[in-house]
């Protein structure tokens, strides 16, 4: 039976960078990057993701992150605040602050370092949903967080009436068609690699979480918007165009190369907290260059 939540989003929603300088973060700049992606056409912002560097902000910076975003964003387009950590009273907290503050819906990852069996998982997100006045999209990256959601924990979860989505990044297309089969029309699906936009959303996938969109929100939202309109093999050769950007955005550990991209485009200063350092210069040479061949800068 399908679920009674509406969809919090189709095509493409940013995973955005938070720029920070030595004294914190520059909402100036924040400001700026926020109305320019949405002046360029994406379709959701996410702040205070992986790629916002959530895990190195303090407590209050996340906070008022999420609530300067939900003000600057002023309704345009739905905010998704990440609230996921690997305590779940914090991630608790964090939830109740940004469902304060007027986000629209929450991104929460499974626990990293301590882990979870699947029982556990079931009863976290559980957990986190009976308490949220929003929207929960969960949030699968076991590259960075050393454990899986499984299709049927996905199945167990689907009913629940404020679980409304997934961001897949477990990188195993067959997993996500299982999972899609197992939940049909009771969860959202998005991608969390760019470079499975069109395979996922050939699974049913509403859209994209995007680092990419960093740099070019409107191509990255036309992506699949060109998909959803039928225009298939628009949104398989664009997804192949900008494959190669795609991979520099991931050849050291996200955000560090999106911040280069980013300061080079003038939205922020290309500063990161400690254990992240700047890009190497071998590769943002590369970097650089492809985002000159693509017209970016």
């Amino acid at each position: 039976m399908a679920k009674n939540n509406k969809t919090i989003f189709t095509g493409a929603a940013t995973a955005l960078v938070t720029p920070l300088t030595e004294n914190g973060i520059d909402y100036e700049a924040f400001g700026k990057l926020i109305d320019w992606q949405i002046d360029s056409g994406i379709d959701a912002l996410v702040v205070c993701g992986t790629t916002g560097e959530a895990s190195t902000l303090t407590d209050d910076e996340h906070r008022d992150a999420i609530d300067f975003a939900v003000k600057r964003t002023a309704g345009r387009v739905p905010v998704i605040a990440g609230t996921g950590s690997n305590d779940t009273g914090y991630a608790l907290d964090l939830t109740r602050c940004a469902c304060e503050s007027g986000a629209d819906a929450m991104l929460v990852v499974t626990p990293y370092y301590n882990k979870a069996t699947q029982k556990g998982l079931i009863k976290m997100f559980t957990t986190l949903a009976d308490e949220s006045t929003k929207p929960i999209i969960l949030y699968n990256v076991p590259g960075r967080t050393g454990m899986n959601i499984e299709p049927s924990t996905y199945l167990a979860l689907a009913d629940h009436p404020n679980i409304a989505a997934i961001k897949e990044a477990n990188g195993n297309i067959s997993k996500i068609v299982e999972t899609a089969t197992l939940v049909g029309d009771k969860l959202d699906i998005y991608s969390g690699n760019d470079d499975q936009i069109v395979p996922i959303m050939a699974c049913g996938g509403k859209g994209v979480i995007s680092v990419l969109s960093n740099l070019i929100p409107g191509e990255t939202s036309e992506i699949c918007h060109a998909f959803m309109r039928g225009e298939t093999q628009k949104s398989m050769q664009m997804q192949m165009k900008y494959l190669s950007l795609i991979n520099a955005l991931f050849c050291e550990v996200n955000p560090i190369p999106v911040k280069a991209a980013m300061s080079a485009m003038g939205y922020c200063e290309n500063y990161l907290r400690l254990p992240l350092t700047p890009m190497e210069e071998a590769n943002e040479a590369k970097l650089i260059s492809l985002m000159k061949s693509h017209g970016i800068i």
